[in-house]
């Protein structure tokens, strides 16, 4: 049986998927937001906003694997000491482009709002989401987000923390993603709401942590080419049937919505 990473079963809590349920939503949405509803990495995208564009290299050179949220907030830090401020942040936000099809998928999604319960769970931060979902007309999609926590302190700077701390090895010291889904649909079980299926739409390494927890029932959406769909792949070469979701890659999200268009035909 794989165990979440807190030492806990994911699928003893995916009990009843696959039952009906008289009550919508049916299906569990989870989106990644870096590189997954838009096209870049977004704490690449806000050094457009710094000076020259760029970092001086004893930021760039202070890098650690596993410490990137910590990385950033010393990213952060010097970008406030150049000035950059809360609007000018939100500018770049703003305008980082969606990915191929998202807008597509967004708007069957918006058709279909009563039979998904959508939530986002990002490594990024939380300013920085809904300053994009807002722009993009998306924000009330999403029942919940779950990022970094961040502000604006009495300086003006942009402040980071990280999410929570867990005992993943494979995730960032900051954000196990499976940690939350597990967390999440324990909460939502209590609450009496269960879903038929888990979708999970991603591209990271970290979007692999959760997605291999899945059951035979759910579905893993992963961006083509991109570390999740290279991990899955790996995983099933070395372990057939160990990554046991159905496997839906996607180099546009329009695939994504052509794919849940079918899954509601066949409910129908």
């Amino acid at each position: 049986m794989k165990r979440c990473c807190e030492g806990v079963g994911l699928p003893c809590l995916f009990k009843g998927v696959g039952m009906a349920s008289p009550q919508p939503p049916r299906y569990l949405l989870v989106f990644d937001f870096d590189e997954t509803i838009i096209d870049e990495n977004s704490d690449e995208s806000i050094l457009r906003a710094a000076p020259g564009q760029a970092l001086p290299d004893h930021i760039r050179q202070s890098f650690r694997e596993g410490f990137y949220n910590e990385y950033m907030q010393r990213v952060l830090t010097y970008m406030g000491d150049q000035g950059v401020t809360m609007g000018d942040f939100k500018a770049v936000y703003e305008n980082i482009p969606l990915s191929p099809g998202m807008p597509e998928l967004f708007q069957f999604l918006s058709k279909h709002h009563e039979l998904f319960e959508i939530i986002l769970i990002s490594d990024a931060n939380m300013f920085g989401i809904e300053c994009k979902l807002r722009a993009a007309g998306s924000y009330s999609l999403f029942r919940k987000v779950f990022s970094n926590p961040s502000s604006f302190d009495r300086r003006g700077y942009f402040t980071l923390g990280p999410y929570h701390s867990h005992k993943c090895l494979e995730c960032p010291a900051n954000m196990c993603k499976r940690k939350i889904l597990t967390e999440y649909l324990a909460e939502r079980a209590q609450e009496e709401v269960e879903f038929e299926r888990v979708l999970y739409v991603g591209d990271g390494a970290n979007d692999f942590c959760p997605s291999a927890a899945l059951t035979a029932a759910d579905v893993a959406f992963p961006r083509q080419g991109y570390p999740m769909h290279r991990r899955a792949q790996e995983m099933e070469r070395k372990q057939p049937g160990a990554f046991q979701a159905a496997l839906v890659p996607w180099e546009s999200a329009a695939e994504v919505a052509r794919y849940l268009q079918e899954l509601l035909k066949k409910k129908c």
